[in-house]
């Protein structure tokens, strides 16, 4: 006998007919891991293309300076200027007497006669710039004296300096003043006139005071020429106190190359060339670099 089990109909599940069972759920698909961008290849070329050409010229002058000096004489060769840079750089920082130290205590006071030359320079020379580039009466009156002074040789005014200063040091920084003073004036003034005029246009419909014209449309576009007369400026100061610095003697890298001279150690001034040399052109880069950032370009 079959014994019939029946349940209750909360348990059977009606089927349609002919309905095959659904099948089991499938995992969820995990998604594929993206890949990773290639690696940029290193383009030796472009290095190479920066690289040998400064690496080639120093080849080059080191290899002429070794043929010049071949047969021996007064001139040192590149091995006896290298030994004795070694002996100068292992005590820059030394003093022996106030005209007696090492040569990093002549490149420091060198580069601080240069920051306050130049310093000075700048704060008359910018603003001097925006009022000849903004105002034609000032641009007529000061064109003709930027004119007659800035082809001066450096050199001409230190006399002037030690007439009136009666001592070496502000006389020299009295140099640095007005040879370094005239690229900031000349580009700042470029700079203000090449300002579009519909920046102007604007300024006068919104009535801006001539302080807020300066500040608010003047200056942020003036920047980079500011910057370019700036770079140029030190540069000039730098190329000028070595100069001065022989003449009023003191601490610093001029004087240092004259008193060599007068030694007659001709391997240390070849040496305060490099040096001279080197720090110009770390300035030259420390500006630009400045002068990138803040330059931008027109559409």
């Amino acid at each position: 006998m079959v014994s019939a089990v029946f349940h209750s109909p909360r348990d059977a599940v009606a089927l349609p007919s002919g309905s095959a069972p659904a099948p089991a759920s499938r995992p969820a698909a995990v998604p594929e891991a993206r890949p990773r961008p290639p690696r940029r290849a290193i383009d030796w070329q472009a290095i190479a293309l920066r690289v040998l050409p400064p690496v080639l010229s120093l080849a080059l002058l080191l290899g002429l300076w070794a043929l010049a000096t071949q047969k021996g004489g007064s001139f040192p060769t590149p091995a006896q200027t290298w030994e004795a840079a070694t002996q100068l750089f292992a005590d820059p920082f030394y003093r022996k007497g106030p005209n007696d130290v090492g040569i990093g205590w002549n490149i420091l006071n060198s580069l601080g006669r240069v920051g306050v030359g130049f310093g000075l320079a700048a704060l008359v020379g910018i603003p001097l710039g925006f009022v000849v580039g903004r105002f034609e009466f000032a641009n007529r009156m000061v064109s003709p004296l930027i004119a007659l002074l800035k082809p001066v040789s450096p050199l001409a005014w230190l006399p002037i300096g030690l007439l009136a200063f009666k001592s070496a040091n502000p006389a020299a920084i009295w140099t640095l003043f007005i040879c370094s003073i005239w690229p900031m004036v000349v580009n700042t003034a470029v700079g203000v006139q090449r300002v579009p005029t519909d920046y102007l246009n604007v300024a006068r419909v919104l009535r801006l005071s001539e302080w807020r014209v300066i500040t608010r449309i003047l200056l942020p576009a003036v920047l980079p020429y500011v910057l370019t007369g700036v770079r140029l400026s030190v540069g000039t100061a730098w190329l000028v106190i070595v100069a001065a610095e022989m003449l009023t003697g003191g601490v610093g890298i001029g004087f240092w190359v004259w008193d060599e001279w007068n030694n007659l150690n001709v391997a240390h001034i070849i040496i305060a060339i490099f040096v001279i040399g080197i720090v110009g052109l770390l300035l030259e880069w420390a500006l630009m670099a400045l002068a990138r950032h803040f330059t931008f370009d027109e559409d």
